[in-house]
């Protein structure tokens, strides 16, 4: 894996080869035989040959489904994806659990994607090609944004905010360079499997993180820094815009957020996933156009310091650090 030398420049992180990887925390040099190698490009904007979202959210894209993309009528995949509801999906997910988009993902990630999140996250060999492909962004994003964190020196004493902290793939590795962190999640499960990561990997007197079952809206508290890694994907932009102000309001120098980016490529891939939905396509996801994301931190008077876009072949996200403006 590979960092951007300097992220205040748009940079794109892309990988073709979904080899395995180690995970961030055992903390192996990023050069290991194996390893996948990433190339940067000057312009974040240029489009990969093939980037999907997560597994969960996106449909199985295979050689059939790109062939239809890039030699079938432009037409009549219009028209498929006219007559496909996915819409109506997610209302009948919605309904089955008594509750909204925020209810789905709870229940979700509590259950059955607990358990394919948790073998994605790990370093199990028991993850398929996708799975493995998705474990690889996620790593590359957790390392890019923990190379902007230590861009301002040493994190020792520095208290942060994991907004999202899922199994503690960002928070542990944070605990063990010193930082005071604040860990939550809205899965108890989640929550409970990074407790149990984190007692077994703080052993050498670093400062245990403090995690807590909680969604966006209920943090509170003051924190040098907020990060919210891969959870905007779960909030349309009326909602995330609230939430990213709320997340610039616990910050007090630097926020720092990733996103799923939106484009016409993008985009055309999801709504072709969701033709797709497989028994494991449990949650909506919403992509973000950066000019949206902008827009709502200059609405709070936060201003984007960096930025990056890292894809592999079925992950993409863009990573923003925000700073008072």
């Amino acid at each position: 894996m590979a960092f951007s030398s300097h992220l205040s420049s748009p940079v794109c992180f892309h990988n073709k080869n979904p080899n395995p990887i180690p995970n961030p925390r055992s903390q192996k040099p990023s050069g290991v035989v194996g390893a996948p190698k990433a190339r940067t490009l000057t312009d974040a904007r240029a489009v990969p040959p093939l980037a999907t979202a997560a597994a969960d959210v996106f449909g199985p894209i295979d050689g059939t489904t790109l062939a239809v993309i890039g030699g079938g009528s432009v037409a009549a995949l219009a028209a498929v994806l006219s007559l496909a509801d996915p819409e109506k999906r997610r209302k009948l997910q919605a309904e089955e659990v008594g509750g909204d988009d925020k209810e789905v993902v709870k229940q979700y990630f509590n259950n059955s994607g607990f358990q394919r999140w948790k073998k994605i996250y790990g370093e199990t060999d028991d993850v398929n090609r996708v799975q493995l492909d998705i474990r690889l962004g996620h790593s590359k994003t957790i390392e890019n944004a923990i190379k902007m964190l230590q861009d301002e020196g040493s994190l020792s004493g520095v208290t942060v905010c994991d907004a999202g902290c899922g199994v503690g793939s960002l928070s542990i590795p944070l605990a063990k360079q010193g930082a005071i962190v604040s860990a939550s999640d809205i899965s108890a499960a989640m929550v409970a499997e990074a407790e149990k990561q984190a007692r077994e990997e703080l052993t050498n007197g670093a400062v245990m993180p403090k995690f807590e079952v909680k969604d966006l809206e209920s943090l509170d508290g003051k924190y040098d820094t907020v990060v919210c890694l891969d959870v905007l994907i779960h909030y349309p932009q009326n909602k995330a815009d609230g939430m990213i102000a709320r997340l610039a309001s616990l910050a007090q120098n630097r926020l720092i957020l990733s996103f799923a980016p939106k484009t016409l490529y993008y985009d055309l891939l999801k709504r072709v996933g969701e033709l797709f939905p497989g028994p494991s396509k449990a949650t909506r996801a919403y992509l973000h156009s950066e000019a949206d994301v902008e827009r709502a931190l200059r609405k709070v008077g936060w201003r984007i310091r960096k930025r990056g876009l890292i894809t592999t072949q079925f992950y993409f996200a863009r990573l923003v650090e925000a700073v008072p403006a």
